[in-house]
């Protein structure tokens, strides 16, 4: 199983990157594999419906999203809504990558919880036909601080992660399975 996590932050460091790199760690210790883009190193020219010839950066990315089982998306909350650096990198998928796909929702919000980023993040998901994982992960204010093992230090967020995360790589193993089961009977 390969999973994709897209850190939808142009900022080093950022809280959401942060958390997403402890999902990744929480993956990689079930032997999943990850395709990491972190957006504030991959950086990516504006989307124009208007230019079909994609920079390397694009290119990169879009492959790793097309190669995915599962999508993880990470996202900081501005103005109750989704960074205008992920919303430009989703601007660039299509159906065809996304399509059928479990997809976790990831932020953080400098108030108490992303919960609006959330909501707007799963929106353009389900007209990507991507399948909202039904957890989610929001960090805030008083939950977003991180041990040097990168692991969150709240007790409690840290649990809901970890329960996530196993949430979502079971839906993205069956999944997969009813994929693979469809396309043989074909």
């Amino acid at each position: 199983m390969k999973v994709t996590m897209i850190a939808g932050s142009n900022r080093h460091n950022a809280t959401s990157t942060l958390l997403l790199r402890y999902i990744e760690s929480l993956m990689e210790a079930q032997h999943v594999s990850v395709a990491f883009i972190d957006l504030s190193e991959l950086q990516l020219p504006l989307f124009s419906p208007d230019n079909w010839d994609f920079h390397p950066n694009v290119q990169h990315m879009l492959k790793a999203v097309a190669d995915g089982d599962g999508l993880i998306l990470a996202t900081p909350e501005y103005h109750g809504s989704i960074s205008g650096a992920l919303k430009n990198a989703l601007d660039y998928v299509n159906v065809n990558q996304v399509s059928g796909k479990p997809v976790l929702a990831v932020s953080s919000a400098g108030g108490p919880l992303g919960v609006s980023s959330l909501t707007h993040l799963q929106a353009v998901v389900r007209n990507l036909h991507g399948i909202n994982c039904p957890e989610w992960i929001s960090i805030g204010y008083g939950s977003n601080t991180f041990g040097s093992d990168g692991a969150p230090l709240d007790d409690g967020l840290r649990d809901r992660v970890i329960s996530s995360v196993d949430r979502f790589l079971k839906l993205t193993k069956q999944l997969t399975a009813i994929v693979a089961t469809a396309a043989a009977a074909n």
